[in-house]
């Protein structure tokens, strides 16, 4: 067969996963993608009639100058890290757990069913014990479901969780319009949580960051350093390595999914209690999808997703305070967060990935 034939079968360009790539590298590449991103949002903030400069420092100062928008910043990162931390269980083992935002609304409504309903009977410390407790129980539960049912019959985990956030949605509804409805309210509403049952405030924010903070450790711990976090990494290399090693797959999925469910059945609670002060059905608030963004830009590691939750939720802020300042539409504040996050997830693409053309050799990264 000539040359000419073969090159004509070859494709333009081919993908082939890099053998290796350094540290050094990889950060120069995130970098360049953070710069474009920048550069392409500036053309979009250009085309609106607005200095891209003058706008990205207000995004700065909108999450981070006083100290008041500095805790509306944190306030938005708790959950998203906790919520991170949760799905990062179930997707080291490749189970891809859709489900954070269900989860969370479920976990909310536990909480709600005491700190709504026998705040008048128990005292603060027990009330908040409680309310975590059925939280994180709930969620754990409504995360095992889906689990049990992959190890007993095979079934998809992606389309049961991500159907499961519908069901504790409509479920929300269905309390705001029906048995938790707000005495006197002419809408659908659940009631406030009394103040004496809220979170108590640290530092300017309820004592949920501080909790996030252990969590990272402890996942980190879990992950690194027990046995438990060894059997997650198997089972997400293959089900079939795990079970000649003597794993027990089944129980593999069903601990870490509960495990999973109940960090994200944790959050609704923390939102309940220390943010919201009722239950609605924007109390997950779309922390369940943004979540698997900072699990996967931070590559499952839980110190990672500290850093990527805190500058999403900058971004978050940032975008309310350019709104306001400079009458930017929120759909195009939305596109500038959409734009720096693909190309930020887009260039772990390049890490993992090169493109050689036709006709070239491949020659180690």
């Amino acid at each position: 067969m000539s040359s000419g034939n073969v090159h004509g079968k070859e494709p333009f360009l081919r993908m082939v996963q890099r053998d290796s790539i350094s540290q050094k590298k990889a950060w120069a590449v995130r970098a360049l993608a953070f710069v474009l991103s920048l550069v392409t949002g500036g053309i979009i903030i250009l085309l609106l009639g607005h200095n891209p400069f003058s706008v990205y420092a207000s995004m700065v100062t909108g999450a981070w100058g006083s100290r008041t928008v500095a805790y509306e910043t944190v306030k938005i990162a708790v959950p998203l890290l906790i919520t991170a931390i949760g799905i990062s269980f179930a997707f080291k083992m490749k189970f891809w757990n859709i489900g954070g935002e269900g989860q969370i609304l479920v976990g909310a409504v536990a909480a709600g069913a005491f700190g709504l309903f026998t705040a008048h009977i128990f005292p603060k410390l027990p009330l908040v014990l409680l309310m975590m407790l059925a939280a994180v129980v709930a969620g754990g539960l409504y995360g095992l479901l889906p689990a049990v049912c992959k190890a007993k019959w095979g079934t998809n985990e992606t389309l049961f969780t991500l159907m499961l956030n519908y069901i504790a949605l409509a479920f929300v509804k269905y309390l705001m319009n029906g048995p938790w409805k707000a005495p006197g309210s002419s809408y659908p509403k659940i009631s406030m949580l009394v103040p004496g049952a809220r979170l108590t405030k640290v530092l300017g924010v309820h004592w949920g960051w501080i909790l996030a903070l252990v969590l990272v450790v402890a996942a980190y711990i879990y992950f690194n350093k027990t046995k438990q976090g060894y059997e997650i990494a198997v089972v997400g290399e293959s089900n079939n390595t795990a079970r000649y090693a003597g794993i027990n797959v089944g129980k593999v999925f069903r601990r870490t999914m509960f495990l999973s469910g109940a960090l994200c059945g944790l959050v609704g609670m923390l939102q309940f209690a220390g943010a919201d002060y009722t239950i609605t059905e924007g109390t997950a608030g779309g922390v369940g999808f943004t979540a698997i963004t900072v699990a996967w830009l931070a590559k499952m590691n839980p110190y990672g997703m500290l850093i990527v939750s805190v500058f999403i939720a900058m971004l978050e802020r940032g975008a309310n305070a350019i709104q306001t300042q400079f009458k930017i539409p929120a759909s195009a504040s939305d596109l500038l967060i959409g734009i720096i996050l693909f190309f930020m997830l887009g260039c772990e693409f390049f890490i993992t990935y090169k493109l050689i053309g036709r006709g070239r050799e491949d020659h180690h990264a």
